[in-house]
């Protein structure tokens, strides 16, 4: 392999005008192209092809997928109530789609494979005039083999500008980070099975942290910037929790906009698929890391160089308080209260693997006290077991605890404008608790209590986050008609049956 570096300088445009530009090193043999940022406006049309790129990775070139050569794909910015057109093309060894996730889309356009449109084959293209109601960060992504497709590198945001200037406060750029891992076996990609998914039980855990494609990020800013980081999990199964020590971190969005209220926090835990938005002001020279901090290990997914920079304006730090947010939210407040329109338990089903837990540590948590169960699992600690578990060996499952129904067998109907509350319980009495990042295509909803204890700072999400053992009410605005889907978004565990369907009539 050629190990020679070449130095990459690009121009980017950033949001409120002016260029940043941003260094990036790679290797000779790498393939990718830099990320592009695409701005644009309500009309445009924008082409995006799935293909197969060579990355330098851990020093090795793998094989990967890239949206239009890079990975993550373009960051595409457009403003608040646009529409556009994308025309995807996929160059892939595997049928495809779109989905935009999070964004509240026409239900044809969702990307779902046999429930919205077709599978897009290799070498087939497809349509999607694409909606975007809500400010905020999204991201896009397949709906078809996610566990290959998106573990080699399919992903990539859109970026929700919104209609009034003073949404967000004012700083002087913004920087859009994926956190991703990918399992390295023998110097090169763990194999994927080509006629089932494997690593159901736990999903694909990576041993190789990445920031934007990168096993070794780096990003330069300067003494007194301010900087909104818009943070995005495209992990297959990993939850991360986020952290950038030494700094002064303030909380302002979520998912699908701003929360009522800015926080100080130092740390957020990420579940797959979730979003944060977090702002700093670095304000004193010096290397700073990107973390990921769990309870027995503190990992380095990249860093941040601070250059020293004569300092001549100062900045208050302070905690806006969205009142905005606050009043569109009190129609609903009366509503939190009520008794949940549905139940649903997250559980497990196992089928062939039966015998091999006799002796296993599964079959030690059924005997777990709620205590002793863990909340989160931060690592694969199941090993061979779980790479062997498959589709044929268990099934994950969502129960309507009201009929008993489970997964595609559950049929739920609501009007438009309705206001649905789903309680959602995380059986930790299952051969294996684990964590289940829920998602619910198409509308968007607000979290308004966990383990009975009510929310006080309320965002809209798409993605919720039920630790093991959990009790979590969701209080979901039921406005965009079609047919979607609500499922687990660790990959492996929606193939392995937790999904479901719901209609908005």
């Amino acid at each position: 392999m050629n190990k020679y570096l070449v130095i990459v300088i690009i121009a980017i445009t950033v949001l409120g005008g002016g260029f940043v530009v941003s260094r990036q090193q790679k290797n000779s043999a790498d393939t990718t192209k830099i990320q592009e940022v695409v701005i644009l406006k309500n009309g445009d049309t924008y082409n995006l092809t799935a293909n197969f790129v060579k990355k330098s990775i851990n020093g090795r070139e793998m094989k990967m997928l890239a949206y239009n050569g890079s990975i993550p794909g373009p960051l595409i910015k457009v403003p608040q109530g646009a529409e556009i057109t994308l025309k995807f093309t996929n160059d892939t060894d595997v049928d495809s789609t779109v989905h935009s996730h999070g964004v509240r889309v026409d239900n044809k356009f969702d990307g779902v494979p046999d429930v919205t449109q077709d599978p897009v084959k290799p070498g087939q293209s497809f349509t999607y005039q694409l909606k975007f109601p809500d400010a905020g960060v999204y991201w896009y992504h397949p709906h078809i083999r996610e566990d290959y497709a998106q573990e080699l590198g399919l992903y990539g945001n859109f970026l929700v500008t919104p209609n009034t200037p003073d949404y967000w406060a004012e700083v002087d750029r913004e920087e859009a980070l994926f956190l991703d891992d990918i399992l390295i076996q023998n110097g090169q990609i763990a194999k994927f099975d080509t006629s089932t998914i494997n690593h159901t039980l736990m999903g694909r855990f990576g041993n190789t942290m990445l920031v934007n494609g990168d096993d070794n990020y780096k990003l330069s800013v300067k003494q007194g910037e301010r900087v909104r980081f818009y943070v995005t999990n495209a992990a297959n199964s990993r939850v991360f929790n986020f952290a950038i020590p030494n700094t002064r971190m303030k909380l302002v969005g979520a998912d699908n906009g701003k929360y009522e209220r800015e926080e100080w926090i130092e740390s957020l835990i990420i579940a797959p698929s979730e979003r944060v938005i977090v702002e700093i002001l670095f304000d004193q020279a010096g290397n700073y890391e990107i973390a990921n901090k769990t309870p027995k290990k503190s990992y380095t997914l990249g860093t941040i160089a601070v250059a020293s920079n004569p300092v001549t304006a100062s900045f208050a730090a302070v905690l806006r308080v969205n009142n905005d947010v606050i009043t569109s939210l009190s129609p609903l407040r009366p509503l939190f209260d009520k008794p949940a329109d549905k139940n649903l338990k997250l559980t497990l089903q196992m089928g062939g693997m039966q015998h091999m837990m006799s002796t296993g540590q599964m079959m030690q948590n059924q005997q777990m006290s709620m205590v002793q169960v863990q909340k989160i699992e931060w690592e694969d600690d199941m090993g061979m077991m779980n790479a062997q578990s498959t589709t044929k060996t268990l099934k994950w499952t969502l129960v309507d605890q009201d009929t008993q129904k489970t997964n595609l067998g559950i049929n739920w109907q609501f009007k438009k404008s309705d206001i649905v509350k789903i309680k959602i319980f995380n059986d930790d009495k299952s051969m294996h608790p684990m964590q289940h990042p829920i998602h619910i295509h198409g509308q968007r909803f607000l979290i308004v209590s966990t383990n009975g204890q009510k929310s006080t700072n309320l965002v809209w999400k798409d993605t919720a986050l039920i630790q093991a053992g959990d009790t979590v009410e969701l209080l979901v605005q039921m406005d965009n008609p079609g047919s979607w889907m609500i499922h687990c978004h660790i990959p492996e565990h929606m193939e392995a049956g937790m999904m479901s369907e719901f209609t908005v009539l």
